[in-house]
């Protein structure tokens, strides 16, 4: 499972639709509807907000709109109810390590996509993300491969 940090834009279509397909699992980890992933270290910064399935379903909406963007047709209806604008916090640092990793993956997939990832110092995260000073994040198990 991963639920990238960054702005969903900079995710290629296989990307971004499993992203989404991993945020309706994370989705339903969080409401205690599957008993699978219930450990998963990409799940801590949802469960340490003040309503994690609310920010959960905020994760979601920001990767729908790009869906929508894109001219894809996510179903918006298998978001939870989002209520007000939550907002966690994400590391700068964990945003240029997921960056590096994303890059790696596109190097094997989407070499145009990886083309067109900014440099780290004007990577935007996901709508739901303020970004802070900060290291790679503590949950964070990847690992980069020379």
């Amino acid at each position: 499972m991963r639920l990238w940090s960054l702005h969903p834009r900079y995710l290629d279509r296989l990307g971004l639709v499993a992203v989404w397909r991993e945020g309706l699992l994370a989705q339903k980890v969080l409401a205690g509807k599957t008993r699978g992933y219930q450990n998963h270290p990409q799940l801590e910064r949802f469960r340490e907000s003040e309503n994690p399935p609310e920010a959960i379903a905020q994760y979601l909406l920001g990767v729908w709109r790009e869906a929508c963007r894109r001219g894809y047709c996510f179903s918006g209806e298998k978001i939870g109810p989002t209520g007000q604008n939550i907002f966690l916090q994400v590391s700068r640092g964990q945003l240029e390590f997921e960056l590096q990793w994303l890059g790696e993956k596109l190097k094997k997939r989407d070499f145009r996509a990886r083309q067109k990832l900014p440099p780290a110092e004007r990577i935007d995260s996901h709508p739901l993300f303020r970004v802070v000073p900060g290291e790679i994040a503590s949950w964070e198990k990847g690992k980069l491969t020379d």
